[in-house]
């Protein structure tokens, strides 16, 4: 398997920022807006220390800001090395106050935390806050402040209740600031953030999605050599681009298995199957385990009992599969998997490799499954890998499929076992929706929408007779990442096409409601 200390590999033709983590809840859009503005970034944990930082060579150094006060005793710290790499530093928020009070500023617990929006009074612009308004709107997050800058910085500016809310050495080169400019409430923040990679650190800003394809191509054909390959794809957005990068490595020496069990969502199984096998000439196995799964099932109510029969079943037909493509000298040595930057991160930080977890592609494979992985994707978020796919001529509705659960349809058949006639129903309920959805131009705004069908059944009246039908739930939602969401505000007059649609189209449906709840307090899923 693979090496769990193995360090995430930044790109070998790109520059590169490093932004350390000391907490903050930004932290991780510190490093996605970096490499917006065209610059290779990764998160790692504030305790990783000036020798790991320089191995990285990077080009400059980030330090986020975090929820402690510098003075409390268990506080993050700062390795004073870090201020001697040789390399421009900027300090955001509690990075800025543990840079000031390292090097003899003067940084105090406020009366008045400064939270939310906040007004930038610019004295001098400097380096850093060049091309910038003398007046500008900016967002806080802290209750400490520096009060005085260290000696030979100069402040550039204050805020509403920051006497020195940004600060610079030219001659150190060292920069610091008390508000975010990641967030979208700083609207000059991107600027800023130019400043200090173009202007500051002397990066090019070469980071972009052809890039990142042929850095991985070379990676690929250099870890696989002339070894057979094995991918289990899902259909999802991350297994799919995944698969085709490494098909674009080495050809023919992956194959892909594709298990459909059944729960996915109308002709997805077959989309899958025409765009690898048909269109992109992917060696594919294509494993029709839907009976095999109904029977597994049966009888089954309980949503995590749903949950871990498919998991379950899901790794033995890989298993088998995997067994039999990994047999002789001759057979596969390697397994692609579709982890994301945001899995590592979650899995403990940037230092360490991600193991493979339930909700990808190939789902809590055994630990005596003798492959090493290829993760091509391992340096990546979301909007990344969608632009890497995009690159590689995935069809949009692969590019831009929405998140979707593991086990399928089988947990949106709520209070009820998932029978085939339940899912077969839902399925089409679901068809209508995303179709209308789509004809409104709305599905790329949407971060997730779907169908729910309850077992429940209510009375109605269609062609003057009495009906007893299912209701079926309508669950549309906008989010950036899942953490939180709120319910979509979809017009009217589409809701009362997709009702009539599926109340017209669908015999056994006879109610169609719509769920208006945000996460928290409920979640997106209903199970």
């Amino acid at each position: 398997m693979a090496d769990e200390s193995a360090p995430i590999e930044a790109p070998r033709s790109v520059d590169e920022v490093v932004v350390l983590d000391y907490g903050g809840q930004y932290s991780q859009l510190i490093a996605r807006r970096v490499r917006e503005c065209g610059v290779f970034s990764e998160l790692l944990p504030h305790h990783v220390g000036a020798a790991e930082v320089a191995k990285r060579k990077p080009k400059g150094l980030i330090l986020s800001g975090g929820p402690a006060s510098v003075y409390a005793p268990n506080a993050p710290k700062l390795d004073p090395g870090l201020l001697e790499l040789g390399i421009p530093v900027l300090g955001i928020c509690y990075g800025m106050q543990l840079v000031a009070l390292e090097l003899g500023g003067t940084v105090e617990s406020a009366e008045v935390g400064e939270y939310g929006r906040s007004t930038l009074t610019v004295r001098e612009h400097g380096r850093l806050l060049a091309g910038t308004p003398a007046e500008q709107p900016c967002w806080m997050s802290h209750r400490d402040t520096v009060f005085a800058p260290p000696p030979g910085f100069t402040a550039l500016a204050a805020s509403t209740a920051s006497p020195v809310a940004a600060l610079e050495s030219t001659e150190r080169d060292i920069y610091g600031i008390q508000f975010h400019p990641e967030v979208v409430h700083t609207p000059f923040g991107q600027d800023i953030l130019k400043n200090f990679l173009r202007d500051v650190c002397g990066c090019d800003l070469t980071w972009s999605a052809a890039s990142i394809v042929e850095e991985q191509l070379a990676r690929i054909r250099e870890q696989v050599g002339d070894k057979k390959v094995i991918c289990g794809l899902s259909g999802g957005v991350d297994s799919s681009v995944a698969a085709l990068l490494v098909h674009r490595a080495v050809g023919d020496q992956l194959t892909c298995v594709f298990v459909d069990h059944g729960m996915m969502r109308k002709n997805e199984g077959d989309q899958v199957v025409q765009t690898f096998r048909d269109t992109f000439k992917v060696p594919l196995v294509a494993v029709d385990a839907e009976e095999r799964f109904l029977t597994k099932l049966r009888g089954t109510t309980e949503p995590e009992a749903k949950r871990k029969i498919i998991g379950t079943e899901f790794i033995r037909v890989f298993e088998e599969e995997a067994a039999k493509l990994a047999q002789g000298e001759e057979g596969a040595r390697y397994l692609v998997q579709g982890t994301l930057y945001s899995d590592v991160i979650e899995s403990g930080g940037g230092t360490g490799a991600s193991t493979i977890k339930s909700h990808h592609n190939v789902g809590g494979l055994p630990d005596d499954l003798q492959f090493e992985l290829v993760e091509p994707l391992r340096a990546l978020f979301k909007d990344e890998v969608r632009a890497v796919g995009a690159e590689l001529g995935l069809p949009e509705r692969l590019v831009w499929r929405q998140p979707f659960p593991g086990p399928g349809l089988a947990i949106r058949v709520v209070g009820g076992e998932a029978t085939k006639e339940r899912l077969d129903l839902l399925r089409d309920a679901d068809a209508i929706l995303q179709d209308e959805i789509r004809k409104a131009g709305l599905y790329r705004d949407l971060w997730q929408s779907f169908c729910v069908l309850p077992d429940v059944r209510t009375v109605g009246v269609q062609g003057d007779e009495r009906t007893y039908g299912y209701v079926v739930v309508i669950r549309a939602v906008t989010s950036d990442d899942a953490m939180t969401a709120d319910w979509a505000r979809l017009p009217y007059d589409l809701l009362e096409q997709i009702a009539a649609r599926m109340i017209g189209e669908l015999r056994e449906v006879n109610r169609v409601v719509l769920d208006i709840t945000s996460k928290p307090p409920g979640t997106i899923e209903w199970e």
